[in-house]
């Protein structure tokens, strides 16, 4: 029952090429950021990630898009990354692009076992007609659209059809945990981590504090064990890097 482990270094060391990743985070907030940097140190590459986001240069996902080991995107919000921008516009990088509420369900679908759900987000668009570009050739044109979905009407009124999201693994950060995977999420942060936490079917966390089984308040627990395989506890210096995205100040 004990999931903690050593190092962010040792959790991610089993992660191989090629998987599906689902990473917590809402542009900077609630971002793995450690677990991230050690799978980056680690050399997995062509990875299929789903994050609402891909970060910025440099910090986050960006890290990892940065270096070329991230081959397909699943999200919701480009932007504030000008390698992402050139690596999908140049056609190295796969990318669709979902609703966010869309996508927040798909995760928490694969999670709960649910196969497909209909919802009205995305009819009379691309998103349900298909057509968005998946991935460009390097001319510029369109290599890869997306297909055309599943629409049903309901009590008059239109719905497509959006299948569940499950990765092999996922990447989160939560403000408290405890040794059997047992997770509590702080005020933004408990944004995408929950539900990328319940998609993955290995999921690893960092938690900013590590606590004995027991004194997590149940009715606390955003997350219970049974989603969680491993645990690593951030050191302080870690635990206290929170980047801000866009710092606006007025002037005095």
């Amino acid at each position: 029952m004990n999931k903690t482990m050593p190092s962010a270094s040792r959790a991610v060391a089993g992660i191989p090429a090629g998987v599906s990743l689902a990473v917590g985070g809402f542009g900077l907030s609630g971002v793995p950021d450690t677990l991230i940097r050690a799978l980056h140190e680690q050399g997995a590459d062509d990875l299929e990630v789903v994050s609402n986001n891909c970060g910025v240069d440099g910090r986050g996902l960006g890290v990892l898009l940065g270096s070329g080991r991230i081959s397909r995107v699943t999200g919701s919000y480009v932007g504030e990354n000008k390698e992402f921008a050139r690596q999908y516009l140049s056609g190295e990088l796969e990318v669709e692009l979902v609703p966010q509420g869309t996508l927040a369900e798909r995760l928490r679908a694969g999670g709960t076992g649910v196969p497909a759900f209909y919802t009205p987000a995305g009819v009379g668009t691309q998103v349900a007609a298909g057509g968005l570009p998946w991935r460009y050739a390097p001319d510029g044109t369109v290599a890869l659209a997306s297909p055309p979905k599943e629409t049903r009407v309901f009590a008059g009124r239109t719905y497509v059809l959006e299948h569940a999201i499950t990765t092999d693994y996922a990447l989160v950060r939560a403000w408290r945990g405890d040794q059997h995977g047992n997770l509590v999420f702080r005020r933004a942060a408990a944004n995408f981590n929950p539900l990328a936490a319940m998609a993955g079917r290995t999921t690893i966390a960092e938690v900013e504090e590590l606590v004995a089984p027991g004194e997590l308040d149940p009715d606390h627990i955003h997350v219970p064990g049974i989603f969680v395989q491993h645990v690593v506890q951030l050191t302080q210096s870690q635990a206290a890097d929170k980047p801000i995205e866009k710092r606006t100040v007025r002037s005095r």
